[in-house]
Protein backbone atom coordinates (compact mmCIF):
# COMPACT_ATOMS: atom_id res chain seq x y z
CA UNK A 1 0.00 0.00 0.00
CA UNK A 2 2.82 2.42 0.86
CA UNK A 3 4.44 1.70 -2.50
CA UNK A 4 1.21 2.56 -4.31
CA UNK A 5 0.90 5.86 -2.40
CA UNK A 6 4.54 6.76 -3.10
CA UNK A 7 4.17 5.87 -6.78
CA UNK A 8 0.91 7.86 -6.95
CA UNK A 9 2.61 10.91 -5.43
CA UNK A 10 5.44 10.68 -7.95
CA UNK A 11 2.95 10.51 -10.83
CA UNK A 12 0.99 13.43 -9.35
CA UNK A 13 4.22 15.43 -8.99
CA UNK A 14 5.13 14.67 -12.61
CA UNK A 15 1.85 15.97 -14.05
CA UNK A 16 1.61 18.93 -11.67
CA UNK A 17 5.19 19.96 -12.40
CA UNK A 18 4.69 19.58 -16.14
CA UNK A 19 1.54 21.72 -16.02
CA UNK A 20 3.28 24.45 -13.99
CA UNK A 21 6.30 24.41 -16.31
CA UNK A 22 4.14 24.64 -19.45
CA UNK A 23 2.12 27.50 -17.96
CA UNK A 24 5.30 29.38 -17.12
CA UNK A 25 6.72 28.84 -20.62
CA UNK A 26 3.46 30.15 -22.11
CA UNK A 27 3.72 33.30 -19.98
CA UNK A 28 7.38 33.75 -20.91
CA UNK A 29 6.68 33.43 -24.66
CA UNK A 30 3.87 36.01 -24.50
CA UNK A 31 6.04 38.51 -22.61
CA UNK A 32 9.03 37.91 -24.89
CA UNK A 33 6.89 38.80 -27.90
CA UNK A 34 6.29 42.23 -26.36
CA UNK A 35 9.90 42.87 -25.29
CA UNK A 36 12.00 41.27 -28.07
CA UNK A 37 12.25 44.57 -29.95
CA UNK A 38 14.47 45.99 -27.18
CA UNK A 39 17.95 44.44 -27.45
CA UNK A 40 19.91 43.21 -24.45
CA UNK A 41 23.59 42.89 -25.36
CA UNK A 42 26.66 41.86 -23.42
CA UNK A 43 28.85 44.53 -25.03
CA UNK A 44 29.91 47.41 -22.77
CA UNK A 45 29.08 49.99 -25.38
CA UNK A 46 26.85 50.10 -28.39
CA UNK A 47 27.82 51.99 -31.57
CA UNK A 48 24.98 54.51 -31.70
CA UNK A 49 25.95 58.14 -31.83
CA UNK A 50 22.71 59.43 -30.32
CA UNK A 51 23.04 61.35 -27.06
CA UNK A 52 21.95 59.49 -23.94
CA UNK A 53 19.02 60.98 -22.05
CA UNK A 54 19.03 58.55 -19.14
CA UNK A 55 20.88 55.45 -18.01
CA UNK A 56 20.45 53.27 -14.96
CA UNK A 57 21.46 49.91 -13.56
CA UNK A 58 18.54 47.48 -13.70
CA UNK A 59 18.18 43.88 -12.63
CA UNK A 60 15.74 41.04 -12.66
CA UNK A 61 15.84 38.19 -10.21
CA UNK A 62 14.00 34.89 -10.03
CA UNK A 63 14.13 31.86 -7.76
CA UNK A 64 12.87 28.67 -9.38
CA UNK A 65 12.17 25.55 -7.37
CA UNK A 66 12.75 22.00 -8.46
CA UNK A 67 9.62 19.84 -8.44
CA UNK A 68 9.55 16.52 -6.63
CA UNK A 69 9.63 14.41 -9.80
CA UNK A 70 12.83 16.10 -10.99
CA UNK A 71 14.37 15.52 -7.57
CA UNK A 72 13.65 11.80 -7.92
CA UNK A 73 15.25 11.76 -11.40
CA UNK A 74 18.24 13.67 -10.04
CA UNK A 75 18.69 11.11 -7.25
CA UNK A 76 18.93 8.30 -9.81
CA UNK A 77 21.32 10.33 -11.96
CA UNK A 78 23.58 10.99 -8.97
CA UNK A 79 23.89 7.25 -8.41
CA UNK A 80 24.85 6.44 -12.00
CA UNK A 81 26.41 9.77 -13.05
CA UNK A 82 25.89 11.83 -16.19
CA UNK A 83 24.03 14.92 -17.27
CA UNK A 84 20.86 15.79 -15.37
CA UNK A 85 18.67 16.63 -18.38
CA UNK A 86 15.57 17.24 -16.27
CA UNK A 87 17.24 20.39 -14.86
CA UNK A 88 17.85 22.02 -18.27
CA UNK A 89 14.30 23.43 -18.58
CA UNK A 90 14.56 24.75 -15.02
CA UNK A 91 17.63 26.80 -15.88
CA UNK A 92 16.20 27.89 -19.24
CA UNK A 93 13.00 29.17 -17.61
CA UNK A 94 15.02 30.93 -14.93
CA UNK A 95 17.32 32.72 -17.38
CA UNK A 96 14.50 33.83 -19.63
CA UNK A 97 12.37 34.99 -16.69
CA UNK A 98 15.27 36.95 -15.15
CA UNK A 99 15.96 38.72 -18.47
CA UNK A 100 12.28 39.57 -18.85
CA UNK A 101 12.12 40.99 -15.34
CA UNK A 102 15.23 43.06 -16.04
CA UNK A 103 13.64 44.48 -19.18
CA UNK A 104 10.36 45.12 -17.36
CA UNK A 105 12.28 47.12 -14.72
CA UNK A 106 12.96 49.81 -17.35
CA UNK A 107 10.12 49.60 -19.89
CA UNK A 108 11.10 52.88 -21.60
CA UNK A 109 14.71 51.83 -22.31
CA UNK A 110 15.95 51.74 -25.90
CA UNK A 111 18.71 49.20 -25.22
CA UNK A 112 20.24 47.21 -22.37
CA UNK A 113 24.06 47.05 -22.49
CA UNK A 114 26.66 45.11 -20.52
CA UNK A 115 24.05 42.50 -19.57
CA UNK A 116 25.13 39.64 -17.36
CA UNK A 117 23.55 36.55 -15.83
CA UNK A 118 24.51 35.16 -12.43
CA UNK A 119 23.26 31.91 -10.94
CA UNK A 120 23.40 30.44 -7.47
CA UNK A 121 21.94 27.30 -5.99
CA UNK A 122 20.00 27.27 -2.79
CA UNK A 123 20.55 23.92 -1.11
CA UNK A 124 18.35 22.20 1.39
CA UNK A 125 20.13 22.54 4.74
CA UNK A 126 18.73 19.22 5.97
CA UNK A 127 20.38 17.10 3.27
CA UNK A 128 23.82 17.46 1.75
CA UNK A 129 24.08 17.73 -2.04
CA UNK A 130 20.35 18.41 -2.29
CA UNK A 131 19.37 21.23 -4.60
CA UNK A 132 16.11 22.90 -3.66
CA UNK A 133 16.07 26.08 -5.74
CA UNK A 134 18.08 28.03 -8.27
CA UNK A 135 18.36 31.81 -8.13
CA UNK A 136 19.17 33.62 -11.36
CA UNK A 137 19.89 37.34 -11.57
CA UNK A 138 20.10 39.29 -14.82
CA UNK A 139 21.54 42.79 -14.67
CA UNK A 140 22.70 45.46 -17.06
CA UNK A 141 22.54 49.16 -17.92
CA UNK A 142 19.29 50.43 -19.36
CA UNK A 143 19.85 53.32 -21.79
CA UNK A 144 17.24 55.71 -23.12
CA UNK A 145 18.39 57.96 -25.98
CA UNK A 146 17.24 61.51 -26.56
CA UNK A 147 14.58 61.62 -29.23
Amino acid sequence: MEFIIAFGLIILAFFTGRYAENSHYKSIRAREQKLNAVPAVSARSFPIEAPVEHSELVYGSVVVSVDYFKRVLMAFRQIFGGEIKSYAPLLDRGRREALLRMKEAAPDADIFVNCRLETSSIANSNRQNSLSCVEIIAYGTAIRYKK
